[in-house]
């Protein structure tokens, strides 16, 4: 049974998107069986995959509102080695029709339900804001990360995130639980960053991941060659985080795995 996380901050530009496409190849090369959601109507993770957003047949549109199966909506020939349910701008009439619909909170999980056993992960880029489209990714997840830049603002709006989490957990989905904190465009050269790291590790302690993903020019500019970063160029230093971020969470997941069963 596959594991699903969101990735969500409400706060734009932390590098969310950039963290879904990444993970998911890092993810892929190690030969696990990946879904990448693209629930963001700027379809940016799309793009970042190497599918054009123009030119996608079925999108999550289909997925949420047509009702369409997954394996019929899928995208198999991304750039990342992961499979790819795409976005593009028919998800903001999607967010706009759910709301009409029956049972809209759990229109994803629903749609997921009969396929989840075929993924080792299943991760969700998430929207920047709280919509309903965000309400649906917590509703299909098992988990939530967090990325965030260590700057004061930051802080602030992790606390209220948090907040909208458990909130969000009590009426949707009991069992969500938050899977790590990952800080972005990390200069250590910054006292500020620093402190705020510092604060991180000192107030959520090991939910903060030990990988950190630094500022990295080749990570900027994947994304305009559709491509993950590891197959742009596998020995920048944003590669090798990301990576070694995949290889942090699969050892958590197989350490939880292995409390269920003993």
């Amino acid at each position: 049974m596959g594991k699903t996380i969101a990735i969500a901050n409400q706060k734009g530009g932390v590098g969310k998107t950039t963290t879904a496409v990444n993970l998911a190849a890092s993810m892929a090369a190690t030969k696990r069986k990946v879904l990448l959601i693209d629930l963001d109507p700027q379809g940016n993770a799309t793009m970042g995959s190497g599918i054009d957003k123009y030119e996608v047949n079925a999108s999550a549109y289909e997925l949420l509102i047509d009702g369409t199966p997954l394996d019929q909506v899928v995208q198999k020939d991304t750039s990342g080695n992961f499979d790819l349910v795409a976005a593009n701008s028919d998800v903001t009439a999607a967010e706009i029709k759910l709301m009409e619909c029956f049972a809209r909170e759990v229109k994803l999980k629903n749609a997921l339900a009969p396929f989840k056993s075929d993924y080792d992960f299943i991760i969700i880029d998430c929207p920047p804001s709280l919509n309903m489209l965000t309400v649906n990714a917590m509703s299909a997840a098992d988990s939530v990360l967090v990325p965030m830049q260590c700057e004061y603002y930051a802080l602030e709006g992790l606390t209220a995130l948090m907040d909208t989490i458990s909130k969000l957990a009590e009426v949707v989905n009991p069992d969500l639980a938050i899977e790590g904190i990952l800080r972005t465009m990390f200069d250590p050269r910054n006292r500020l960053a620093n402190d705020v790291s510092e604060q991180l590790k000192n107030h959520f302690g090991e939910k903060v991941y030990r990988t950190v993903i630094p500022r990295n020019v080749r990570l900027a500019e994947a994304p305009s060659f559709g491509t993950p970063v590891m197959y742009y160029d596998k020995s920048s230093a944003g590669a090798r985080a990301y990576l070694a971020l995949a290889g942090e969470m699969i050892r958590r997941a197989e350490k939880e795995k292995s409390k269920q069963v003993a």
